[in-house]
């Protein structure tokens, strides 16, 4: 609940096994600022968060109007990241010039239903990726407490087809958000949009994207999806897949 935050020239390491071991976390804060500033952590990086379910909603205090710039993250189970505890409401945010140096995801925006919140206005652009063990971009909102390497490693799946639920308050929204020039050297998938049926993840724009992963795309419960100039090619330079599953307009 802080007001006009610098953040500059900052060094964050802690061991790649320590549990909780965030770099950054801006919490319910409003004019920030994030730059030329090196993570290197045991969870994730550089996170946007307001408050977790009822007592988030309660307080009311969106996360807003954030600058991130000029920062690398090293090991992290994230790389920028939005939640999962952005019940307050997350927007106006901007993202650019930044690299992920094998992370486990690179963007990652994650909730799961009883958060409510909206995270909305986020443009992401200029970043550059590499040996990403996952996806450079993910949306769970399903989120269970591991990080996306864990819930690889698990084996851990879901349905594709899920029921809905009725919308109200604990029903959380991720929407307009744009990423424009990224490029990802490796990764096991390139996207994976996971959203829920009664809210599906909405009006995502990924322009101007060149990966190389071992699996294509994947999205499941998302609509209005652009798509521009979005290359996925395997490591031997071919075209792969891209899969739109269940709740996909």
């Amino acid at each position: 609940m802080c007001e006009n935050v610098l953040i500059e020239e900052v060094q964050v390491r802690n061991p790649s096994y320590a549990q909780n071991g965030d770099g950054f976390d801006l919490e319910s804060c409003k004019n920030a600022l994030i730059v030329n500033s090196t993570f290197d952590v045991g969870d994730d990086g550089i996170c946007l968060k307001s408050g977790k379910d009822e007592n988030g909603r309660r307080r009311a205090r969106v996360c807003e109007n954030v600058v991130v710039d000029g920062c690398t993250v090293f090991k992290g189970h994230g790389g920028f990241v939005v939640g999962s505890e952005m019940s307050g409401g997350v927007r106006n945010v901007s993202v650019s010039n930044c690299q992920f140096l094998g992370t486990d995801v690179g963007l990652r925006f994650k909730s799961k239903r009883g958060r409510g919140g909206v995270v909305e206005n986020i443009w992401v652009t200029n970043v550059s990726m590499m040996d990403i063990p996952t996806e450079p971009i993910t949306f769970n909102l399903y989120y269970g407490g591991k990080s996306a390497v864990e819930v690889l490693e698990s084996g851990e799946t879901v349905p594709a087809k899920v029921e809905p639920l009725p919308v109200d308050e604990t029903t959380p929204c991720f929407r307009n958000i744009h990423v424009k020039n990224l490029v990802c050297a490796g990764a096991r998938r390139a996207l994976f949009f996971n959203g829920i049926p009664e809210m599906p993840i909405d009006g995502i724009v990924l322009e101007d994207i060149d990966i190389t992963s071992r699996l294509g795309a994947e999205f499941i419960y998302s609509k209005n999806i652009s798509m521009k100039n979005v290359n996925i090619r395997n490591t031997e330079g071919e075209k792969v897949t891209t899969r739109f599953c269940e709740g996909v307009e």
